[in-house]
This record gives C-alpha cells, structure tokens and sequence, in this order.
C-alpha cells in the first residue's frame, strides 16, 4: 500500500493552489494538506525574520498531522526558509523558485520579464539564480499584486498589470517568468496584454515531477490505487477562505 499519510503543501494565501493542482494532476493517489497563511499574508513584504517565524509555525502544524513530505507553495518562503527547514527536519522539503532557468533556455536574444515579490528578488537565492541564468532578464518587483489575487480583483489586476509591463517592448519579450504561486492566476489577463509570441512559465510542473522522484526514491508513494483527497486549511478560519480554496483547485 506504500506510505499513505498526507502530503503537505503550504503557501502564504490561496496562491499555491495553482501548483497543488500540478501536484495533484501528477500524483492523482496521494492525499495532500494545504495550508494557506492568509492571516500572516503576504509574505513578499515583510522582514526575513518575521517570515522565518510564520514558516515555522505552519511547519509545526504541518508535522503534526504526520505529512511526510512538504511542498513550499511560495517562492518567498523558499528563498526565506527552504535551507534551514531541510537542515532541521527529516522529511523531504522541496521549495519553489522563479523559473529563470527554463526561461533561459526559451530565450532568442530578446529579455525575460519576471514578476515577483519585492522579498523573493532582494534574497540571495534569486539573486544566485539570476548570476546563472539571467541574461536579458529584468526583475519587475510586484508589490500588492498577490494581495488582488487574493481579493479576486481582477479588474484592478488588470491594470496593475498594463501599468507594469507599459514601459517594455513587448515585441521583444521571449518570456515572462511568473515568481510568485499566486501570479499563475492571472496567466489570461498577462497573455491578453503580452501577446501571443512570449512563453509564459512557472515553476509547477517542474516541482510536480521533482515530488514525484523524491517520494519514489524514498518509498514513499501513495500505492492504494484510490484517487486521494485533499483537505484545506487556513490560519484565517473563515468559511468563504475555504469556499474559495476549493473553488480555485477545482
């Protein structure tokens, strides 16, 4: 039957719903717990410190319903914590990053425009990323837009969106790297705005399949042959957080 206790996945709101649906579509047997800070929201624009503090809360949460592998669902977590939290628990941890590496590989001479917390392109990690992979890149800090995500203000999304990407010759765009697990929310509206020429990516499905080695390697896999659940949680318990959390994976 392999290993049957819960998959953990947590992100700083609802945005790391997008990449639970990677999860699931990859790994349709396992059981997964996501877990959405909204009450500590947004990560991207608070002290390291104080992020730190809000992982390690969900994390103390997240081992004592028995998960026996975590999913950082947040490219600012990531960056903040993924290092010390693999140092300290026994447990595959596997984090997000911007995809500037796959970007890279798309890019023909034009730039790659990427979308990310303020948090995620100030920290080291982005910024060893970017020393590899970054040529033609330009980070675009995008302070508040994971918070329109979170309210479902898509209009006001929409021109957060025009005003940002207004300065660029879009013609000249090989890509645009979506930084945050909330971003992939607004594909339609940047696609709209972009054309159809820049390859639009994420880190999902990557974090899908590399989920995927780490429980095969490590036994792990869910191996009853029924299809697995998943249950929502939020530090902010209020019934139409949860309403919206299952709204958005389904």
């Amino acid at each position: 039957m392999g290993n049957q206790n819960p998959v953990g996945v947590f992100d700083s709101g609802v945005g790391g719903i997008g990449t639970l649906s990677a999860l699931r579509r990859e790994l349709p047997q396992e059981d997964f717990l996501y877990f959405g800070d909204t009450l500590h929201a947004p990560y991207g624009t608070k002290p390291r410190e104080e992020v730190m503090a809000c992982v390690t809360r969900v994390m103390t949460h997240l081992l004592s319903n028995h998960v026996k592998a975590v999913v950082i669902a947040c490219n600012t977590a990531t960056a903040v914590a993924a290092k010390e939290l693999r140092e300290t628990y026994d447990l595959p941890i596997l984090g997000m990053e911007p995809a500037l590496k796959p970007a890279h590989a798309l890019r023909h001479g034009g730039s790659i425009l990427v979308l990310a917390t303020p948090m995620t392109l100030r920290l080291e990690k982005f910024q060893q990323l970017y020393a590899r992979y970054g040529e033609g890149a330009i980070p675009l800090p995008c302070p508040g837009l994971m918070e329109l995500v979170e309210q479902e203000a898509n209009e006001q999304a929409r021109r957060y969106l025009l005003e940002l990407l207004h300065p660029y010759d879009l013609r000249t765009v090989d890509a645009v790297v979506l930084g945050c697990t909330h971003y992939p929310f607004l594909r339609g509206a940047i696609r709209r705005i972009v054309g159809r020429r820049p390859e639009i990516i994420d880190g999902s499905y990557g974090i899908a399949m590399q989920l995927r080695r780490r429980l095969e390697a490590a036994d792990g896999l869910n191996e009853s042959g029924v299809r697995g659940t998943v249950t929502f949680e939020n530090s902010l318990d209020e019934p139409e957080i949860l309403a919206l959390s299952r709204a958005l994976l389904d």
